[in-house]
């Protein structure tokens, strides 16, 4: 017969309840598997004591005086983000726009909000004026004491294409349609202050000296700021001459109340197709932005290409064709 080992031998650690009594006893634990009190040091029993009183008067500063100062930002990783880090200072200043910028400003956003402005473009052989020009020009600075650029024969050319096409040369006043049977044409000029369109008056009337010598004295005016409101009222036409910054195309604003505006931009030499074969020569874009309500695309394309043929070869000028 096999004995059976004591109850107590056989569960150690097993909890004996009493069957009767709200109490229990348990059977000790070991100390490894008993919690670890924390230690957090005794229980104050008094409140601590108050902070010194300050000797001197604290001083205090209104939000409004203080000035912000801009923060430097130095990156210190080099494996950071080139987009997103800054380095250096970051700052802001305002200056107030001065009252011919304003109403250049003003002047040039009525156009926007008035004309229904369309933009043409056309391309010019500068060949032959340049020949023209180089061969004549010691002889024409000897005469006349000026040199001969580029800008008269585009002002001649303009007026003779607005002779052709006068509706370029109208304005729409109210319900009516005004012709001109006279050509005065602004020429913009960029001043220290900005921008100036001074006015070449009767130019229908002028040949290329008398149209270089009238920019010349414009030119001047507008570098000294001596210019009169004068000599910037009226205008029937402009041309702005973009080229001489290098600009190789745009879209310029007309200038109110004008109807029409021809931008000239910079001679690049480029290949192109003459007689069947590939040369190089110098080539200008031209643009005739024009205000749609007034001038339709035909008058628009055939006025520019009369400027192009005119500036191309002056003789078309001299024989009327």
């Amino acid at each position: 017969m096999i004995r059976r080992p004591p109850r107590s031998t056989l569960f150690p650690y097993t909890t004996l309840f009493r069957s009767a009594g709200t109490s229990a006893t348990a059977i000790p634990k070991t100390e490894a598997s008993l919690p670890t009190p924390h230690t957090h040091g005794p229980i104050p029993s008094s409140p601590p004591p108050p902070p010194p009183v300050p000797s001197s008067p604290v001083s205090f500063k209104p939000t409004a005086a203080v000035t912000p100062k801009a923060a430097e930002v130095q990156v210190t990783s080099k494996d950071s983000d080139p987009s997103s880090s800054i380095t250096g200072t970051r700052t802001e200043h305002r200056v107030k726009m001065n009252r011919m910028r304003q109403r250049i400003a003003q002047r040039l956003k009525d156009a926007q909000n008035t004309n229904a402005m369309l933009t043409t473009f056309n391309e010019i052989d500068m060949s032959n004026v340049m020949e023209m020009r180089k061969k004549h020009q010691d002889a024409f600075l000897k005469r006349h004491n000026l040199k001969l650029g580029f800008m008269s024969a585009f002002v001649k050319a303009s007026v003779f294409a607005l002779l052709d096409q006068p509706v370029v040369n109208a304005v729409i006043d109210g319900p009516d349609i005004v012709y001109r049977d006279y050509v005065d044409v602004s020429v913009a000029v960029a001043a220290p202050k900005g921008l100036v369109v001074p006015v070449v008056r009767n130019a229908e009337r002028m040949n290329y000296a008398d149209i270089e010598k009238a920019i010349m004295v414009l030119g001047e005016k507008a570098r000294t700021g001596s210019l009169a409101i004068e000599d910037m009222d009226g205008g029937t036409f402009t041309i702005s001459n973009g080229g001489v910054f290098g600009s190789l195309c745009g879209t310029p604003i007309i200038n109110p109340p004008q109807s029409a505006i021809l931008g000239m931009h910079a001679i690049v030499e480029r290949p192109v197709a003459v007689a069947g074969k590939i040369e190089i020569r110098p080539m200008m874009y031209v643009a005739l932005t024009y205000d749609h309500r007034l001038i339709d695309g035909r008058e628009a394309v055939l006025f520019l290409r009369k400027i192009k043929s005119a500036v191309e070869d002056p003789r078309v000028i001299l024989l009327d064709l």
